[in-house]
């Protein structure tokens, strides 16, 4: 914030958001690579695990690295920041992982889209039961199947858009109010939005989880997660569950992440401008079957797409020919665009979502979501526009 408290717009919030200097006064972020920290007086140790001193205990806990992370992610909401507080973990599993059993208890009840990343479902699905959790797998693009699967005991409505691997986009303003009536707690993964292009507190949602592995650190080099909410809930829930079972950040990849984000917007703008120049090239190709790109005009969710993206995104995902064989065919003749199960890279990644992501579902359930043996999904980069096309077209040829 600036000195008149003033919300940071994106671009400047990027670059400066929770700055602190040591005694130094260095111009970039210090990284604090130490497990613990000394104290003035034993006065002042009693008081700070007391919580009574603010300073910091054992990175365990929280380090000034990683808490610089954590307020510039919240600057990034920008005047939706106020009251929120955040929590930067190993993973964006990790992240997901806490944010649920920090908050339910046996005999709670988790409504969830079925249109999730494969460990987000092995979380709803068989990890949650195992502790006594009752959970709800639907189709979370109709709105009438999330009020059916509500109970007395619904505390969580789990969802992503858009979703993984194939870009299904759900009305979150329509679901965060069907979880509010029930009194329920909307928890949306916006990986593949980004907070640039879709801040889903604005629509209603209560928790936020990032995979900060993707766009934020865009470049392939560590991991982390990153979980938002108002400060009451991260200290009621969060906060003691972390401190306590220990997914906590590198302060070493909290830095990483640090300056990535000054370059962060940047880098996602100039990949979405790249990502829906090739949807319409790849949408007009013979050999291409079908194209899924939120802001396409022939998207199913294209109206709540325009409605809560300001952008559609550096993910495309697209069917070619027919079978696994013409997918696998295509992807073994590329040579810029790699083929990876990352995504949000500066490098082109593409994958086949039914024998790597998503290779845990049954055939059934992933046909139901649409993931066809023919599916690929791409994670456009920082290439020129006119090499990636080069490099699809000659691939599809």
């Amino acid at each position: 914030m600036s000195a008149d408290h003033r919300p940071l717009r994106t671009d400047t919030a990027l670059v400066h958001g929770g700055s602190m200097r040591s005694g130094f006064g260095e111009t970039s972020e210090a990284l604090f690579l130490t497990q613990s920290f000394v104290y003035d007086s034993a006065e002042q140790a009693e008081a700070r695990f007391k919580g009574d001193d603010d300073g910091f205990i054992y990175s365990r806990f929280s380090n000034p690295t990683v808490r610089m992370l954590e307020e510039r992610l919240i600057a990034l909401e920008g005047e939706g920041a106020e009251g929120l507080d955040c929590r930067v973990t190993a993973s964006g599993m990790a992240a997901v992982t806490a944010a649920m059993l920090c908050y339910l208890s046996a005999g709670d009840h988790v409504v969830a889209s079925r249109a999730l990343f494969g460990s987000c479902r092995y979380v709803v699905e068989e990890l949650l039961p195992r502790f006594g959790v009752e959970t709800t797998s639907i189709d979370g693009r109709d709105l009438d199947t999330w009020k059916a699967a509500r109970r007395p005991n619904t505390k969580v409505f789990f969802l992503e858009t858009p979703s993984n691997p194939t870009l299904e986009v759900i009305d979150l303003q329509a679901v965060a109010d069907i979880a509010h009536d029930g009194g329920a707690l909307l928890f949306v993964d916006n990986v593949f939005a980004t907070p640039l292009y879709q801040r889903p507190m604005q629509f209603g949602a209560d928790v936020v989880i990032y995979s900060a592995t993707k766009h934020m650190d865009g470049q392939g080099r560590c991991l982390a997660g990153v979980v938002l909410a108002k400060a009451g809930w991260i200290a009621d829930h969060l906060h003691t569950f972390m401190r306590q079972t220990g997914p906590s950040a590198s302060p070493f990849n909290a830095w990483t992440i640090l300056k990535s984000l000054e370059t962060f917007a940047l880098r996602v703008d100039r990949q979405t401008d790249t990502a829906a120049a090739l949807a319409e090239r790849l949408a007009a190709h013979a050999g291409v079957t079908r194209v899924f790109y939120p802001h396409r005009a022939d998207h199913p969710d294209h109206g709540i797409a325009t409605r809560q993206m300001a952008r559609g995104g550096t993910l495309i995902a697209f069917e070619v020919g027919q079978s696994k064989a013409d997918a696998f065919a295509f992807l073994n003749k590329l040579e810029i665009v790699k083929i990876s199960n990352n995504l949000g890279d500066a490098k082109s990644l593409i994958t086949h979502p039914s024998t790597t992501t998503h290779q845990r579902l049954e055939e059934e359930d992933r046909l139901a979501l649409g993931i066809k043996a023919n599916l690929l999904r791409l994670s456009v980069g920082l290439e020129h526009a006119e090499d990636l096309w080069d490099d699809l077209s000659g691939a599809l040829s």
